[in-house]
């Protein structure tokens, strides 16, 4: 049942165009002083969003007497990392099915990793007292669609052949006592893989744990430039980056800007800047929470192409973000991006479709943000300027995780050090690039065309079935 447009603004009424997560000026710490000058130091970070705390933070724990700078753009947390859904994933490859697809010689020993991950994430948290709502939830993924149900029981069917445990098939009843949907037809529920957690209030402890470390910070300091120093030295400052007021000369630099454009230029061909979008409620009532169920608090998503995901915050909103994946003519990044009416009113009514029992319900919260993606929906990892510049990119959409392994495969290379981590095919290869404009817009449009259409018939056209064959792909 289509929900009417007139409840559909009612609800929408009056919603406060900023993430609902930074919207917390007790909490938000204070903007710490720009860069003005030149500084010099052991290991540059560019980018104050979970890459780089994660690259500051750890390589301050490998090495305390590692002089570590960290230069943020905007103030920490700004861009991704404080508009996320705070699903915390153990998976590194995007889910099971792309790690399968793509590395399947070397799947287990990548689901062993992301839970050391993930479970490194949840340690950090303890050890630093972050306040940060981080819950072992689990996430169930839902059919929604019939052709769903096949396929969900086809991915559970994958995991245990290739040895993996831990997911369980819900039926239509089974997935609808844990959380009630007429839209539900079955689920697949991952308990341990997944937590959810406040994604600013986690950068903001982070960046708590680097200051206590030693790291020095720079908010409001853009990145202009990267160059390597001619003639330096094996053990010297090797490579300067200008920034509007100063210059910052390392021995190392790690890139942690993501969706922004990368100051290896190099990198640019392999990244796409797309937009994401999220809406959140007001609190339930005892009531409504009733009429859900939702006792576990798993994270939700469906297993569509173009995707919802949702979730319960600590005060019992829900979070209801995804389906559309805005791409803008020559990956261009802008502020008014952030907001979308004709978006937030599609997820509006596919909120009401899906939880008849919320009609009542109010927005408080709509925002947008950028994500970085890349043809393999995950990852990729190297260096640059003859190992002097590591980075880790293409996160599409799981950096919440993701991002603290690419913060240490990062230090990893730049060290030179061979590990575990960088013996993988994952680590070692990168995805094919997306093709220059006006191409690159036009395979998006026809690639969302065809996404939408295997959403409703089940069926993958040739177009897709292609960019299967050739390992390309578009997703958030």
């Amino acid at each position: 049942m289509t929900a009417p447009a007139a409840a559909v603004a009612r609800a929408l009424h009056g919603a406060s165009p900023v993430p609902y997560w930074l919207d917390e000026p007790d909490r938000r710490p204070a903007p710490l002083p720009a860069l003005d000058g030149d500084e010099r130091c052991d290991l540059l970070v560019v980018g104050g969003g979970y890459s780089g705390l994660w690259t500051a933070l750890l390589a301050k724990e490998r090495d305390p007497d590692r002089d570590v700078v960290l230069v943020e753009g905007r103030q920490v947390a700004w861009a991704a990392s404080g508009r996320n859904g705070g699903f915390c994933a153990a998976s590194l490859t995007h889910g099971l099915a792309n790690g399968l697809a793509r590395w399947p010689e070397e799947i287990a020993r990548l689901e062993e990793l992301g839970a050391r991950n993930l479970d490194a994430i949840g340690a950090t948290v303890e050890r630093h007292g972050i306040d940060c709502d981080f819950e072992r939830t689990g996430e169930i993924v839902l059919a929604t669609r019939p052709h769903h149900v096949a396929e969900l029981r086809d991915a559970v069917a994958d995991a245990e052949a290739a040895g993996l445990g831990g997911l369980t098939f819900l039926d239509r009843d089974a997935v609808r006592a844990e959380v009630d949907s007429p839209a539900f037809l079955a689920g697949v529920l991952d308990r341990d893989g997944v937590a959810m957690l406040h994604p600013a209030r986690l950068a903001w402890g982070l960046l708590r744990a680097c200051r206590e470390a030693g790291v020095r910070v720079h908010e409001r300091t853009p990145a202009l430039s990267l160059h390597t120093d001619p003639g330096a030295g094996a053990g010297g400052p090797a490579v300067t980056v200008r920034t509007p007021r100063g210059s910052v000369r390392a021995r190392q630099v790690a890139l942690g800007t993501n969706a922004f454009p990368s100051l290896v230029r190099r990198l640019r061909p392999y990244l796409v800047p797309v937009y994401d979008y999220a809406l959140m409620t007001e609190p339930l009532s005892a009531d409504q929470r009733a009429a859900l169920g939702w006792r576990g608090r798993q994270g939700l998503s469906d297993n569509a192409n173009h995707f919802h995901y949702f979730r319960l915050t600590a005060d019992d909103r829900v979070l209801w973000g995804g389906y559309d994946v805005v791409y803008h003519y020559g990956s261009r990044i802008r502020h008014a991006y952030d907001q979308r009416p004709e978006t937030f009113e599609r997820l509006a009514r596919h909120f009401f479709e899906t939880f008849p029992q919320l009609a009542d319900v109010r927005f408080t919260h709509r925002w947008g943000g950028v994500i970085d993606t890349c043809s393999r929906f995950s990852p990729f990892f190297g260096t640059a300027h003859e190992g002097r510049v590591g980075y880790a990119v293409g996160f599409t959409g799981l950096g919440v995780g993701a991002t603290r392994f690419g913060a240490e495969v990062v230090l990893d290379l730049l060290d030179g050090a061979r590990t575990e981590r960088t013996e993988l095919r994952m680590v070692r290869e990168k995805p094919l690039p997306f093709p220059p404009e006006p191409v690159r817009a036009a395979g998006v449009g026809l690639t969302q065309w065809a996404m939408r259409r295997a959403d409703e018939t089940g069926r993958r056209n040739l177009w897709l079935r292609a960019l299967d064959r050739t390992g390309l792909g578009f997703d958030s």
